[in-house]
């Protein structure tokens, strides 16, 4: 079922709460800028209680809707790019160019959602730590001033940001899979991280 079908039973009053929110969370299945969990949270932070209260319900609804739309004119801009790019001969995106195909971002509110997703995911100890893994400790580090910055890093973090990415990017190969697989998930857990905090540090200044 599409997502504006499964919208609408969100707000068919006929249809039980219970039932509604769930459809909700069917909505967030197909769409989850930030991850499944992370985004219900940031519906519940934007919206309020929407697991009990009505108004709150269709706030959340309408959080998400806003998103996706603001998604989906970013996809039709790239795709306008792409375009153009491939009539001049430039078959693949450039490295550095934004893919919003791609991206794990809140099209709309980008740093908020981003700020949100790493306080959800510091909070809950889902950015994983390994006694005497100096990456997860640097990115744990950026995490951290991120957060409490709202977003600035200073020029040394940034630095240790860019490098935690590289670095990170290498463990993450078809032998890492094959050899640990444990461990391969632990480092799209850390990548995942270490995005969000490049969306919410984009664009900031900081005083330091």
């Amino acid at each position: 079922m599409s997502f504006n079908n499964i919208a609408r039973k969100v707000r068919d009053e006929a249809l039980p709460h219970g039932l509604r929110v769930a459809q909700l969370r069917s909505c967030v299945q197909l769409y989850r800028p930030i991850g499944f969990h992370a985004t219900l949270s940031f519906l519940e932070a934007k919206a309020g209680p929407y697991s009990r209260d009505e108004g709150a319900l269709l706030r959340a609804l309408g959080v998400l809707e806003a998103s996706r739309d603001a998604w989906h004119m970013e996809l039709r801009a790239f795709d306008g790019m792409r375009r153009l790019a491939k009539g001049q001969g430039a078959r693949q995106p450039r490295q550095a160019e934004r893919n919003p195909y791609r991206e794990m971002r809140w099209s709309g509110a980008p740093r908020e959602g981003a700020l949100h997703a790493l306080s959800f995911l510091r909070d809950r100890q889902r950015i994983p730590m390994v006694a005497g893994d100096p990456v997860a400790a640097d990115l744990h580090r950026c995490v951290i001033a991120c957060i409490e910055s709202g977003g600035a890093l200073a020029p040394e973090e940034r630095l240790l940001l860019a490098e935690c990415v590289r670095r990170l990017g290498e463990q993450r190969n078809p032998a890492a899979w094959e050899d640990d697989r444990m461990g391969y998930f632990r480092t799209l857990d850390l990548l995942r991280a270490a995005r969000h905090v490049e969306v919410a540090a984009a664009g900031c200044v900081s005083d330091a």
